[in-house]
């Protein structure tokens, strides 16, 4: 009865190394890769912040139109 017990934990225990190995790759991945919100901020224009702003409700209609205008020139 212990040879079966011991046999059957060697002969899945690579299971658990794998699943140790990808746990660490995912965590070096998500450590060590560069933010997506970070670098789409970057690619935004100002009309586009100027969009979100006003959709969020921070200024109003007057104010985006007067401020499109102003980007427009």
């Amino acid at each position: 009865m212990h040879g079966f017990g011991y046999g059957w934990g060697m002969g899945f225990g690579w299971i658990i190394g794998i699943i140790i190995l990808l746990i660490i790759l995912w965590l070096a991945f998500k450590v060590f890769r560069p933010n997506n919100e970070q670098s789409s901020i970057s690619q935004k224009t100002p009309l586009d912040i100027l969009k979100e702003r006003y959709a969020k409700g921070e200024i109003d209609k007057e104010e985006f139109e007067q401020r499109k205008k102003d980007l427009e020139n």
